[in-house]
C-alpha cells in the first residue's frame, strides 16, 4: 500500500503497478535491423515535401560534410512502421482508456544511405497518478534506441502512453 496526500488528507491507496511491471523496466526487445536505402530516403523526403538537397539531391549532398544523402530527422518514424521492435515482456494496464502522451526524439548521428540501423525498445519508466481530471492514470515511457553499424546511438525516441480510469 502507498500513502497519498489528496487535498491535504492522507489516504491509503493500492498501487496498480505490479512487481511484474517493475521487473519489465529496462528489459530490451530483440533487435530489429534496418538497411537504409537511398530510394526510401528520397521517397520519404518527397512525401513530406522537404526539398532540402541534402535529403534528395545526390550531387549537392555529396558536397556537404556528410558526403552524401542523409535522412530527414523524422525518417526513423517511417522505418519503424515496417517492423517495430516487439517487447519481450508485455505490460498491460488495468485501465480501459488510453491516450498518446507524445514522443520526444534526440538525434546524435545523421542517418545516411548505406547505414545499418539496429533498433531495440524497452519500458524505461512507469508511474501512476491518482485523481485529477482523468481519474487514476498509469504513465508508461518506452524508449527505442537506434544504433548504427559503428555501435553509436544515432537516435533515441521516448514515447509516453497514458492509460486511465475515467472518474465515475
Amino acid at each position: 500500500m502507498e500513502y497519498l496526500s489528496i487535498n491535504g488528507r492522507d489516504e491509503v491507496s493500492e498501487s496498480v503497478i505490479t512487481k511484474e511491471m517493475k521487473d519489465a523496466i529496462g528489459v530490451e526487445s530483440d533487435p530489429v535491423v534496418y538497411q537504409i536505402e537511398e530510394g526510401a530516403i528520397l521517397r520519404f523526403a518527397e512525401a513530406i515535401g522537404d526539398t532540402n538537397p541534402i535529403f534528395n539531391d545526390k550531387n549537392e549532398a555529396s558536397k556537404t560534410k556528410y558526403g552524401g544523402i542523409v535522412a530527414p530527422p523524422t525518417f526513423l518514424r517511417s522505418i519503424a512502421h515496417v517492423k517495430a521492435p516487439e517487447p519481450k515482456v508485455q505490460v498491460k494496464s488495468p485501465y480501459p482508456a488510453n491516450v498518446d502522451g507524445g514522443s520526444e526524439w534526440e538525434y546524435f548521428e545523421p542517418i545516411k544511405v548505406g547505414d545499418t540501423i539496429t533498433a531495440t525498445s524497452y519500458l524505461a519508466d512507469i508511474n501512476e497518478r491518482k485523481g485529477g481530471k482523468f481519474g487514476s492514470m498509469l504513465i508508461m515511457v518506452r524508449e527505442t534506441k537506434y544504433i548504427n553499424q559503428h555501435g553509436t546511438v544515432a537516435a533515441l525516441q521516448r514515447t509516453t502512453g497514458i492509460s486511465y480510469q475515467p472518474p465515475e
